[in-house]
């Protein structure tokens, strides 16, 4: 420490929390009800060097529980980081305020660096022309959701980017979202998160990562990692940067993030920023002090505590105020409802103030609703609020069952394709975010060409994942070259796919299924960084027939509102089926669903069918409404292009029979 400078300082003030710039100097405030006293801790940039170390004098620095300092000569080649004193010093902590974090750009240090212990950077002009930007404000039963990992999107050197595997290269693939019909990205992690915090190698993947990234170690400050520039502050300048750009295509962007954890790990895990703040303010603990492990991760955040309830909503805030995003998809949300004991708490503060704060009021608020340990809230996620759509894990298990062949599974399959009223009937259908497939299990590929998970990769003996997935690999397991395994395998997909887009509630799609990609049956690829899960996009082309139906799919419902309804479908929106017209048939074990969306504003009705049977079912038609006639629009069993229609140049259906393939399904449109 021979470099080490004096700095001129004042009492500073308690407001805002982290580094603010006040005057000619920075105001330093961080909250710890424990502390018996605080330094600040500067360094220089480049060289990561401590050059002072200034003590907050308690009482003089000091209001209530917040320690705060002002300090003048501060810049921006500058970083900071905290002491406290409970007893003896701890390490170097993260101020959990810091709107930047200085860690590499680079993504992977490798084992020889040293412990990732990052400082906050000091962001003194956080200046950014936003050029007039507004949010789109899609309405929710508008929205086409498309999950997506931001360094996945364009890593692999297919997409001939300019800044691959970064917030800049998506902006150079918007194009490919527009063209898919996607109008809402929902990014996995994007958050400061260590993906080097598993030290782990396989003989077959090398290097094992944390991929996802869901292991948040700064909740203000995005991904240095997923910046094309290692400059102070430009995960800030180049995240906002695609932020605008999307919105000026008219797509909305809203963030996963995972606020029931932390990257600190339990009792033996690392003391990066909170757990040396204020640890039993920021966790779950019981009576010995030991984390309770809700999130499966090694610890649960102390979501409901007033400190830790007042910084979620400062984050989110932050992001929405500051970033412009449009909403939030939360992590095992259900574990944000427990309260300081680890106890279900009916009415959750956190989830009531975040229902009803007015900087959030018009962003999407999305809930995994479901915790690691068992505390499942599927169609009861904050009802009375009305303000949150879920994860509808329902409907993936129940469309998957049907698909695939599963008797007495229609009843359900209809229910799941008209929104799910068992569930949401309160809130109705955009209540429902509707599945298949996500970053967490099989991709679309996957789910018709493997029975069982073969995730030997990730290093864990095949015991990570879920060996629950309700999948059929059409006869063969895994890769094979026998045409009638491979030709119905696609129709399976274009099946999941049309059920997926017909249906009532909000869409989601998986990065990649739009051409098949295939993860080789791994269920679980959190850790790989590699092929397995980046976009490859010269598939695009190879699998140009699939993608084709996958994007017409799209637009079909984009352009058609019988797709897209707010409230849940009377008797009289929709009629139902057998075989014969108005029979259904609920109480046999048959696999077969048909109906007709009734269109009273244009009468060109539609008439659905789907055969998940193994035999060929002989469907009588119903008459099509005013003496018009049914048009083909899709027909699953059929190669491309007759396997959709495009604007409604299908041919006429003359026969009143018609003759379903195995596992088929079909779309008429009544035409005058």
């Amino acid at each position: 420490m021979n470099n080490m400078r004096e700095f001129s300082t004042n009492r500073g003030c308690p407001y805002p929390l982290g580094a603010s710039l006040k005057g000619d100097g920075v105001n330093f405030a961080l909250v710890s009800t424990i502390a018996r006293a605080v330094t600040l801790c500067l360094a220089e940039r480049e060289s990561n060097e401590i050059i002072a170390e200034i003590p907050l004098e308690p009482n003089v620095n000091q209001t209530g529980n917040v320690w705060h300092i002002l300090v003048h000569g501060v810049d921006d080649t500058l970083t900071y980081a905290y002491k406290i004193e409970q007893g003896q010093y701890s390490s170097f902590l993260l101020d959990p305020y810091a709107k930047s974090v200085a860690s590499s750009n680079k993504w992977g240090r490798g084992n020889s660096s040293p412990p990732y212990s990052p400082f906050g950077e000091i962001i003194l002009n956080p200046s950014f022309d936003w050029e007039n930007d507004a949010p789109p404000h899609l309405n929710l039963n508008d929205l086409i959701l498309y999950e997506m990992h931001v360094r996945g999107f364009t890593q692999h050197v297919s997409s001939e980017v300019n800044n691959p595997g970064t917030f800049l290269g998506i902006i150079e693939k918007i194009p490919h979202l527009l063209d898919l019909g996607v109008n809402a990205i929902e990014l996995l992690p994007i958050q400061e998160f260590d993906e080097e915090e598993y030290h782990r190698a396989h003989p077959h993947t090398q290097r094992l990562y944390n991929y996802w990234g869901y292991s948040t170690v700064n909740f203000f400050a995005p991904m240095n990692r997923f910046a094309s520039s290692s400059a102070c502050g430009a995960a800030i300048k180049e995240f906002k940067t695609m932020v605008k750009s999307l919105h000026q295509h008219g797509i909305e962007v809203i963030l996963d993030i995972v606020f029931n954890h932390t990257a600190e790990g339990n009792e033996k895990g690392p003391e990066l920023s909170f757990k040396g703040i204020d640890p039993d303010v920021y966790y779950i603990k019981d009576n010995k002090k030991k984390h309770l492990n809700y999130s499966g991760c090694g610890n649960t955040v102390n979501a409901n505590h007033p400190i830790v309830l007042e910084f979620i909503i400062n984050v989110l805030r932050y992001w929405v105020v500051e970033m412009h995003v449009d909403g939030f998809r939360f992590d095992l949300a259900s574990a944000l409802t427990r309260g300081c004991h680890g106890n279900p708490l009916p009415n959750a503060p956190l989830i009531e103030v975040i229902s009803k704060d007015p900087f959030l009021a018009k962003t999407k608020l999305i809930a995994e609703p479901w915790d690691a340990a068992g505390l499942y809230q599927v169609g009861d996620f904050s009802p009375q609020t009305k303000r949150w759509s879920e994860w509808n894990d329902k409907y993936r298990d129940g469309v998957r069952r049907f698909i695939k062949g599963t008797s007495w599974t229609n009843g359900d399959f209809a229910m799941r394709m008209c929104g799910s009223d068992d569930l949401y009937h309160a809130r109705g259908p955009c209540a429902s975010i509707n599945f298949i497939t996500a970053h967490d299990g099989f991709t679309l590929a996957d789910l018709v060409s493997y029975n069982m998970k073969h995730n030997l990769k990730n290093g864990e003996h095949n015991r990570d994942g879920s060996n629950d997935n309700n999948s059929w690999n059409c006869g063969v397991e895994g890769s094979t070259v026998n045409n009638a395994v491979l030709n119905l395998r696609k129709r399976q997909m274009r099946n999941f796919h049309l059920a997926l887009l017909l249906s009532q509630g909000i869409p989601m799609l998986l990065m990649g299924d739009e051409y098949g990609h295939t993860k080789n049956g791994n269920n679980n690829t959190w850790c790989q960084d590699n092929e397995i899960n980046w976009f490859l996009w010269d598939h695009l082309s190879v699998n140009a027939a699939f993608y084709r139906f996958y994007r017409l799919a799209i637009h079909f419902r984009k352009n058609h509102s019988l797709l897209r309804r707010t409230t849940f479908l009377s008797p009289q929106d929709i009629t139902w089926h057998g075989k014969t017209p108005f029979k259904p048939e609920w109480n046999f074990p048959n696999t077969f669903v048909a109906f007709t969306l009734n269109d009273f504003a244009g009468n060109n009705d539609l008439y659905v069918a789907f055969n998940a049977n193994d035999q060929e079912a002989v469907v009588q038609l119903p008459i099509p409404p005013n003496s018009k006639t049914w048009h083909w629009i899709v027909n699953t069993a059929n190669p491309s292009p007759t396997d959709f229609y495009e604007n409604d140049e299908g041919p006429r259906q003359e026969e009143e029979v018609y003759k379903l393939v195995p596992h088929s399904a079909i779309i008429l449109q009544a035409v005058g």
